[in-house]
């Protein structure tokens, strides 16, 4: 004989009014961005790899799920930390998961930096602080896309007047005119130059074409008494000074 069912055989039934836990994947995120930022305070920043610190820069622009494989795709895709930093908005933005957001806080980051090193250099008289100003010349060119050529005044206490940007070229080459350079150092009243211009290639060697254009400029210069202290070639590899390597 069958045995009636009783009250409990009966399949439970779901509770409607209990919210349903986050998914794991949330959850796991969530923790992993605490234990970061914990380590951090811990630790300093200076105890994280770059993915790490990429990922809390992240943080601010994409405030939920995971953001390590955006930062690694990042550094796989330009290279280096710098590299992240120095892309271009529109370059940042061929990586998937990058969105105006990201490139601005990025550029934020870059900006920052380049002003910090430029302070370094404006507050006392350049030749003094030569580091200073290999450093800063570094942040802002190592990492650029495109041949970029500038130029850097000094009064006759050898103190930044103006550092400008004299002209944007291709990946291999920026067009120099030596009658403008001097013509801008005469607007300036600048008593001396120090000549900047990056390979994109990495390479800081100069090349047979820089050493003629480096000698058209202080040919142009020395009727008007402007001295060209030294020409730089920034590379991500370093910089070069064709002082030091006896080029003028």
């Amino acid at each position: 004989m069958a045995r009636p069912h009783a009250v409990e055989d009966a399949a439970p039934q779901p509770d409607l009014w209990r919210t349903p836990p986050a998914p794991a994947t949330a959850a796991h995120h969530l923790g992993h961005r605490e234990r970061l930022r914990e380590r951090a305070a811990a630790g300093g920043l200076a105890a994280l790899p770059n993915y790490e610190l990429l990922e809390m820069l992240l943080f601010r622009a994409i405030p939920r799920g995971d953001v390590k494989p955006l930062a690694k795709q990042l550094l796989a895709r330009f290279g280096s930390l710098g590299g992240v930093l120095g892309a271009t908005p529109e370059e940042l933005r061929t990586v998937k998961g990058v969105g105006e957001a990201v490139a601005m806080d990025l550029k934020l980051m870059h900006e920052a930096s380049l002003r910090t090193a430029r302070e370094k250099v404006v507050r006392r008289p350049v030749i003094s602080s030569w580091a200073a100003l290999l450093a800063y010349v570094k942040t802002a060119l190592a990492h650029e896309a495109r041949e970029q050529f500038r130029v850097i005044f000094l009064d006759k206490r050898n103190q930044l007047i103006a550092d400008e940007i004299m002209n944007r070229g291709t990946v291999d080459h920026a067009p120099v005119y030596p009658r403008e350079v001097v013509r801008r150092a005469l607007e300036l009243s600048a008593s001396a130059l120090i000549l900047v211009h990056n390979h994109p290639s990495g390479d800081p060697t100069p090349s047979g074409a820089d050493v003629d254009m480096t000698r058209e400029i202080v040919n142009a210069a020395r009727p008007m008494r402007i001295a060209i202290h030294d020409h730089l070639v920034v590379g991500r590899d370093g910089v070069a000074s064709f002082k030091a390597l006896g080029l003028m």
